[in-house]
């Protein structure tokens, strides 16, 4: 647009405001008197050219090149569609793994594993600290076996399976590839992603166990071992998804995944990693709120920001190496126990987001999620929903569809900025590391989360069915409970594992283990024979306990 367009058009505007708005508004004022997104960048009126100016080549370009703000696949879903994964998992190995054929049958594309909290911060079902835990918010896994039995009849060179796992990641994996090979599955024919992002459980969740110092080791340990030995596998999911969850805003949660990312990518260097050789394997989690055009706009923005941190701040020389590849939930913090049905509605919209976003894989939460686990029903309405949008709504069949919208674009471009600013102000702090150490990042997500809630009851925020719209609920819905007998048998079939294996090999291997932690070896090797030889999870995470310790968060997360 030429200097003389623009002042025509803007000319133009403002007689459409005096002759048009100003009298409109007069009879039929304004709902509010300035509306924002949930990162509180202002929403105008109307967008105009001006308000995205646009160098289409830099800013822009084609999908699969750089800045990749299009997408990273050069044709997108028109050649596959995203990844269909629900995050499932629950009570028993055996119980899970008839969820997991079930979603397969239903056409579910991949499979996501949810453990329960004992797993997650490395206890064996029979620890004193897994009572009344076990099973409840996921799977049981104590043992290689348990994990053979969680992939009964599942075929791992088939399937692409994401495991929701962090402090014990490595070692989950470890299990991982022994199933593989017991199934005659060589490591490098696994697809999947374990998530192993220990900064965002400093940051907003809690399930850690080590320091930050020896987490970090694990994490590079891994990289280095997948890029040999498991080269189709991702190395890391760096999730923004729980930061969004704990109440952060889309700008934050675009800067202080990346952040992490950033702290990921120079602890790898520092390890003797080259760039080039793990950054491929790298990829993100995020989650998709309401805010239905910030969300697409933030998933943009994502993509263009990864894209210069990795060529200009790490000089990355491969196109592989510059992608912001990510996987996608709806947002679990926005479904509501009142009149469950809308939740439906909610993860419809979310998902549509994520897949104008250009996801590469998308799990759709389940209505009845703020009540319980989801009933078999639940997850078919939710799995449905997908296929709904990939097959009926036209909206996969073009590559960033929404691109040039003057709305989106500038959205796009203010996200950008803002986390870009979020960015340089926790590298002015020494990194992500420090500024978690320091309680930066927590107490931001903190005084968003809480303005937020000053919103919905002030009800300047409405949430349909919660402050406003309420209707009387009488009706109980159908609940998965799990049965609380299953603790005592993943203790029995621990006890039968204990009784019946190589002690003087497991001794063994935990002082070999132990010696190797003590020292800088890769521990991934030692990790599979450990699970091969029948050594637990639990077992394995207390010997590198006695070695580096348990982390104790200066700051209340």
């Amino acid at each position: 647009m030429t200097i003389s367009d623009s002042t025509k058009l803007q000319s133009a505007k403002q007689d459409w405001e005096a002759n048009k708005v100003d009298p409109t508004l007069k009879r039929f004022p304004e709902r509010k008197e300035q509306f924002t997104t949930s990162s509180d960048i202002p929403v105008k009126r109307l967008y105009m050219p001006d308000d995205a100016p646009l160098d289409y080549e830099a800013d822009l370009g084609f999908p699969g090149e750089y800045p990749f703000t299009r997408g990273v696949q050069p044709t997108m879903y028109r050649g596959r569609f995203w990844t269909m994964r629900q995050y499932a998992g629950y009570a028993t190995a055996e119980e899970s793994n008839a969820r997991y054929r079930y979603l397969l049958e239903q056409g579910q594309t991949g499979l996501s594993v949810a453990f329960d909290l004992p797993t997650q911060i490395g206890y064996d079902a029979d620890d004193a600290m897994a009572e009344g835990e076990v099973g409840k918010v996921g799977v049981s896994i104590s043992s290689v076996h348990d994990m053979a039995r969680l992939f009964d009849q599942i075929p791992l060179d088939k399937v692409s399976t994401s495991m929701t796992i962090n402090a014990p990641a490595a070692v989950l994996l470890a299990m991982y590839i022994a199933v593989g090979k017991r199934q005659g599955v060589e490591p490098n024919k696994l697809r999947g992603t374990v998530q192993n992002d220990i900064l965002k459980e400093y940051i907003a969740r809690g399930t850690y166990i080590y320091p930050p110092k020896p987490s970090m080791r694990l994490i590079t340990d891994l990289f280095a071992y997948c890029k040999t030995d498991v080269p189709r596998w991702n190395t890391i999911s760096i999730s923004g998804y729980h930061i969004r969850e704990a109440g952060s805003t889309a700008v934050q949660e675009v800067a202080f995944t990346l952040a992490n990312g950033i702290a990921y990518v120079e602890a790898a260097i520092k390890a003797g990693l080259d760039v080039d050789d793990f950054a491929p394997q790298l990829s993100f989690f995020f989650n998709a709120h309401n805010n239905f055009l910030e969300e697409i706009a933030k998933f943009r923005a994502a993509r263009v920001l990864w894209a210069r941190i990795m060529r200009d701040r790490f000089k990355a020389q491969q196109t592989e190496s510059m992608r912001l590849k990510f996987h996608t939930q709806t947002g679990g913090s926005t479904l509501t126990a009142q009149q469950p049905e809308n939740n439906i509605v909610r993860v419809a919209l979310q998902a549509l987001a994520a897949v104008l976003g250009g996801t590469q894989s998308l799990h759709t939460n389940s209505m009845d999620e703020a009540l319980a686990l989801p009933t078999e029903q639940a997850v078919q309405v939710a799995l449905r929903t997908q296929q709904v949008i990939a097959h009926e709504t036209g909206v996969a069949d073009s590559i960033d569809p929404l691109a040039g919208s003057y709305m989106i674009e500038s959205l796009t471009q203010e996200i950008v900025e803002r986390a870009s600013d979020y960015i340089r102000q926790i590298d002015d702090l020494g990194g992500a590391l420090a500024a978690i150490e320091q309680g930066f990042i927590q107490n931001e997500i903190q005084d968003a989360a809480y303005a937020y809630l000053q919103s919905v009851e002030k009800g300047e925020q409405i949430i349909v069915g919660v402050n406003k719209f309420m209707a009387d609920e009488e009706r109980e819905p159908d609940l998965l409970r799990v049965d609380p007998a299953i603790e005592a048998s993943q203790r029995q079939k621990l006890a039968d594992l204990r009784a019946n294996r190589d002690h003087q090999r497991v001794t063994e291997l935990r002082g070999h283990l132990a010696d190797t932690a003590k020292g800088s070896g890769n521990l991934m090797p030692l990790f599979v024979e450990c699970v091969e030889n029948d050594v637990t999870l639990g077992e394995i995470c207390h010997t590198l306990r006695d070695v580096f310790g348990e982390y104790r968060p200066s700051v209340s997360i």
